[in-house]
Protein backbone atom coordinates (compact mmCIF):
# COMPACT_ATOMS: atom_id res chain seq x y z
CA UNK A 1 0.00 0.00 0.00
CA UNK A 2 1.90 3.06 -1.25
CA UNK A 3 5.65 3.38 -1.67
CA UNK A 4 7.21 1.56 1.28
CA UNK A 5 10.25 2.93 3.05
CA UNK A 6 10.28 0.12 5.59
CA UNK A 7 8.83 -3.37 5.31
CA UNK A 8 8.03 -6.10 7.75
CA UNK A 9 9.25 -9.49 6.54
CA UNK A 10 6.33 -11.69 5.49
CA UNK A 11 6.42 -15.46 5.81
CA UNK A 12 7.65 -17.35 2.79
CA UNK A 13 4.87 -18.85 0.61
CA UNK A 14 6.02 -22.38 1.43
CA UNK A 15 5.87 -21.81 5.18
CA UNK A 16 2.48 -20.15 4.93
CA UNK A 17 1.06 -23.02 2.83
CA UNK A 18 2.38 -25.63 5.26
CA UNK A 19 0.89 -23.81 8.23
CA UNK A 20 -2.53 -23.64 6.58
CA UNK A 21 -2.50 -27.29 5.56
CA UNK A 22 -1.67 -28.36 9.11
CA UNK A 23 -3.65 -26.21 11.60
CA UNK A 24 -1.45 -24.99 14.40
CA UNK A 25 -2.17 -22.77 17.37
CA UNK A 26 -1.65 -19.05 16.64
CA UNK A 27 1.73 -17.59 17.63
CA UNK A 28 1.90 -16.03 21.09
CA UNK A 29 0.81 -12.41 21.12
CA UNK A 30 3.27 -9.74 22.08
CA UNK A 31 2.50 -7.82 25.25
CA UNK A 32 1.15 -4.38 24.38
CA UNK A 33 3.54 -1.67 25.58
CA UNK A 34 1.81 1.28 23.91
CA UNK A 35 1.20 4.25 26.21
CA UNK A 36 -1.75 6.58 26.58
CA UNK A 37 -1.64 9.72 24.39
CA UNK A 38 -1.13 13.01 26.17
CA UNK A 39 -4.64 14.12 25.23
CA UNK A 40 -6.73 11.14 26.21
CA UNK A 41 -10.26 11.20 24.84
CA UNK A 42 -13.36 9.84 26.50
CA UNK A 43 -14.46 6.55 24.98
CA UNK A 44 -17.90 4.99 24.84
CA UNK A 45 -18.39 1.45 26.04
CA UNK A 46 -16.80 -1.40 24.11
CA UNK A 47 -20.21 -3.03 23.74
CA UNK A 48 -21.65 -0.10 21.79
CA UNK A 49 -18.76 -0.01 19.32
CA UNK A 50 -18.85 -3.76 18.78
CA UNK A 51 -22.57 -3.56 17.98
CA UNK A 52 -21.90 -0.81 15.41
CA UNK A 53 -19.03 -2.82 13.97
CA UNK A 54 -21.02 -6.04 13.62
CA UNK A 55 -23.95 -4.22 11.99
CA UNK A 56 -22.10 -2.03 9.51
CA UNK A 57 -19.54 -4.61 8.45
CA UNK A 58 -22.47 -6.44 6.88
CA UNK A 59 -23.41 -3.41 4.76
CA UNK A 60 -22.75 -3.91 1.05
CA UNK A 61 -20.54 -1.58 -0.94
CA UNK A 62 -23.16 0.58 -2.65
CA UNK A 63 -23.35 1.96 -6.16
CA UNK A 64 -21.25 5.08 -6.81
CA UNK A 65 -22.79 8.39 -5.72
CA UNK A 66 -21.13 11.76 -5.86
CA UNK A 67 -19.84 13.36 -2.68
CA UNK A 68 -22.11 16.08 -1.25
CA UNK A 69 -19.26 18.27 0.01
CA UNK A 70 -19.46 21.70 -1.58
CA UNK A 71 -15.74 22.28 -1.29
CA UNK A 72 -13.31 20.95 -3.87
CA UNK A 73 -11.46 17.92 -2.57
CA UNK A 74 -8.08 19.21 -3.64
CA UNK A 75 -4.98 19.35 -1.55
CA UNK A 76 -3.49 22.47 -0.10
CA UNK A 77 -0.16 23.55 -1.45
CA UNK A 78 2.93 22.96 0.64
CA UNK A 79 3.07 26.68 1.36
CA UNK A 80 -0.53 26.80 2.52
CA UNK A 81 -0.03 23.79 4.78
CA UNK A 82 3.20 25.09 6.27
CA UNK A 83 1.56 28.43 7.04
CA UNK A 84 -1.33 26.78 8.87
CA UNK A 85 -1.48 27.85 12.51
CA UNK A 86 -3.40 24.79 13.74
CA UNK A 87 -1.51 22.06 11.88
CA UNK A 88 -0.31 19.20 14.07
CA UNK A 89 1.63 16.14 12.97
CA UNK A 90 0.24 12.74 13.95
CA UNK A 91 0.91 9.15 12.91
CA UNK A 92 -1.66 7.60 10.59
CA UNK A 93 -1.84 3.93 9.61
CA UNK A 94 -3.98 2.25 6.96
CA UNK A 95 -4.10 -1.51 7.41
CA UNK A 96 -6.19 -4.55 6.55
CA UNK A 97 -6.29 -7.97 4.93
CA UNK A 98 -6.19 -7.69 1.16
CA UNK A 99 -9.69 -9.11 0.72
CA UNK A 100 -11.09 -7.47 3.86
CA UNK A 101 -12.05 -3.94 4.82
CA UNK A 102 -9.33 -1.43 5.45
CA UNK A 103 -9.00 0.42 8.76
CA UNK A 104 -7.46 3.81 9.51
CA UNK A 105 -5.87 4.59 12.87
CA UNK A 106 -4.53 7.84 14.29
CA UNK A 107 -1.84 7.92 16.97
CA UNK A 108 -0.04 10.80 18.62
CA UNK A 109 3.15 8.88 17.75
CA UNK A 110 3.96 5.20 17.05
CA UNK A 111 4.49 4.49 20.76
CA UNK A 112 1.00 5.65 21.80
CA UNK A 113 -2.32 3.88 21.87
CA UNK A 114 -4.55 4.90 18.93
CA UNK A 115 -6.87 7.84 19.59
CA UNK A 116 -9.04 6.79 16.62
CA UNK A 117 -9.72 3.55 14.80
CA UNK A 118 -12.08 3.83 11.86
CA UNK A 119 -13.15 0.88 9.72
CA UNK A 120 -13.67 2.21 6.21
CA UNK A 121 -16.26 1.00 3.71
CA UNK A 122 -13.80 -0.27 1.13
CA UNK A 123 -11.62 -3.30 0.64
CA UNK A 124 -7.88 -3.06 1.14
CA UNK A 125 -7.04 -4.22 -2.38
CA UNK A 126 -9.41 -1.59 -3.84
CA UNK A 127 -7.68 1.17 -1.88
CA UNK A 128 -4.30 -0.13 -3.06
CA UNK A 129 -5.46 0.21 -6.67
CA UNK A 130 -6.65 3.77 -5.99
CA UNK A 131 -3.31 4.62 -4.39
CA UNK A 132 -1.64 3.39 -7.57
CA UNK A 133 -3.26 6.29 -9.45
CA UNK A 134 -1.14 8.69 -7.39
CA UNK A 135 -3.88 10.79 -5.75
CA UNK A 136 -6.57 9.67 -3.30
CA UNK A 137 -9.19 11.80 -1.54
CA UNK A 138 -11.26 10.08 1.13
CA UNK A 139 -14.21 12.13 2.39
CA UNK A 140 -16.11 11.07 5.50
CA UNK A 141 -19.46 12.80 6.06
CA UNK A 142 -22.07 12.76 8.80
CA UNK A 143 -25.02 14.94 9.77
CA UNK A 144 -24.56 18.12 11.76
CA UNK A 145 -25.67 18.06 15.38
CA UNK A 146 -27.66 20.71 17.28
CA UNK A 147 -25.59 23.61 18.57
CA UNK A 148 -25.96 22.43 22.18
CA UNK A 149 -24.59 18.98 21.36
CA UNK A 150 -20.96 18.76 22.55
CA UNK A 151 -20.02 15.60 20.64
CA UNK A 152 -16.54 16.06 19.14
CA UNK A 153 -16.12 15.50 15.44
CA UNK A 154 -13.95 12.37 15.69
CA UNK A 155 -16.30 10.87 18.28
CA UNK A 156 -19.02 10.46 15.64
CA UNK A 157 -19.79 6.73 15.34
CA UNK A 158 -20.92 6.49 11.71
CA UNK A 159 -19.62 8.07 8.50
CA UNK A 160 -20.75 8.04 4.89
CA UNK A 161 -17.56 7.31 2.95
CA UNK A 162 -16.47 8.61 -0.46
CA UNK A 163 -13.27 7.79 -2.31
CA UNK A 164 -12.31 10.23 -5.06
CA UNK A 165 -15.89 11.48 -5.16
CA UNK A 166 -17.59 8.07 -5.33
CA UNK A 167 -19.65 6.69 -2.48
CA UNK A 168 -18.29 3.39 -1.15
CA UNK A 169 -20.60 2.79 1.84
CA UNK A 170 -20.41 3.48 5.57
CA UNK A 171 -17.40 3.70 7.85
CA UNK A 172 -17.70 3.01 11.57
CA UNK A 173 -15.61 4.27 14.47
CA UNK A 174 -14.75 1.65 17.06
CA UNK A 175 -12.54 1.03 20.01
CA UNK A 176 -9.19 -0.51 19.23
CA UNK A 177 -9.54 -4.29 19.32
CA UNK A 178 -6.84 -6.67 20.47
CA UNK A 179 -5.91 -7.42 16.86
CA UNK A 180 -5.56 -3.67 16.16
CA UNK A 181 -3.26 -3.23 19.14
CA UNK A 182 -1.12 -6.13 17.98
CA UNK A 183 -0.66 -4.45 14.61
CA UNK A 184 0.27 -1.17 16.31
CA UNK A 185 2.70 -3.01 18.57
CA UNK A 186 4.41 -4.73 15.64
CA UNK A 187 4.67 -1.42 13.78
CA UNK A 188 5.95 0.56 16.75
CA UNK A 189 9.51 0.80 15.29
CA UNK A 190 8.09 2.02 11.95
CA UNK A 191 7.56 5.77 11.59
CA UNK A 192 6.91 5.76 7.83
CA UNK A 193 6.63 2.99 5.27
CA UNK A 194 4.47 0.26 3.83
CA UNK A 195 4.53 -3.50 3.48
CA UNK A 196 2.84 -6.65 4.71
CA UNK A 197 2.63 -8.58 7.96
CA UNK A 198 1.96 -12.31 8.23
CA UNK A 199 -1.77 -12.94 8.54
CA UNK A 200 -3.81 -15.54 10.34
CA UNK A 201 -4.16 -18.29 7.72
CA UNK A 202 -6.89 -20.03 9.72
CA UNK A 203 -9.06 -16.97 9.12
CA UNK A 204 -7.86 -15.47 5.85
CA UNK A 205 -6.37 -18.44 4.01
CA UNK A 206 -2.83 -18.94 2.77
CA UNK A 207 -2.80 -15.55 0.97
CA UNK A 208 -4.09 -13.68 3.99
CA UNK A 209 -1.30 -11.16 4.38
CA UNK A 210 -2.12 -7.99 6.26
CA UNK A 211 -1.07 -4.95 4.25
CA UNK A 212 -0.20 -1.64 5.92
CA UNK A 213 0.91 1.86 5.08
CA UNK A 214 2.10 4.26 7.77
CA UNK A 215 2.98 7.93 7.41
CA UNK A 216 3.00 11.26 9.18
CA UNK A 217 -0.19 13.24 8.64
CA UNK A 218 -0.78 16.92 9.21
CA UNK A 219 -4.04 17.56 11.01
CA UNK A 220 -5.74 20.80 9.96
CA UNK A 221 -8.86 21.84 11.89
CA UNK A 222 -11.23 24.00 9.86
CA UNK A 223 -13.96 24.24 12.50
CA UNK A 224 -15.71 22.06 15.06
CA UNK A 225 -17.40 20.39 12.08
CA UNK A 226 -14.39 19.80 9.81
CA UNK A 227 -10.90 18.35 10.02
CA UNK A 228 -8.49 17.24 7.33
CA UNK A 229 -5.51 14.89 7.50
CA UNK A 230 -2.84 15.39 4.81
CA UNK A 231 -0.28 12.65 4.34
CA UNK A 232 3.25 14.08 4.44
CA UNK A 233 5.78 12.50 2.09
CA UNK A 234 9.56 12.69 2.56
CA UNK A 235 11.25 15.38 0.50
CA UNK A 236 12.00 14.20 -3.00
CA UNK A 237 9.55 11.30 -2.71
CA UNK A 238 7.13 11.03 -5.64
CA UNK A 239 4.82 8.58 -3.87
CA UNK A 240 1.02 8.71 -3.73
CA UNK A 241 -0.82 11.73 -2.36
CA UNK A 242 -3.52 11.05 0.23
CA UNK A 243 -5.94 13.36 2.06
CA UNK A 244 -8.69 12.32 4.47
CA UNK A 245 -11.54 14.75 5.16
CA UNK A 246 -13.92 14.57 8.12
CA UNK A 247 -16.95 16.86 7.83
CA UNK A 248 -20.40 17.32 9.36
CA UNK A 249 -22.86 18.72 6.81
Amino acid sequence: MGSPNAKAKPQSPTAADDDCQTPQPPPPRQPVSLVQPSERKKNKSTKVFRIFRSVFRSFPIVAPTMCKMSVTLGSLSEGQRSSSTNGKKVTGTLFGYRKGRVSFSIQENPKCLPSLVLELAMQTNVLQKEMGTGMVRIALECDKRPEKDKTKLLEEPLWTTYCNGKKTGYGVKREALEDDLQVMELLKPVSMGGGVLPGNCEVEGSDGELAYMRAHFERVVGSKDSETYYMLSPEGNNGPELSIFFVRI
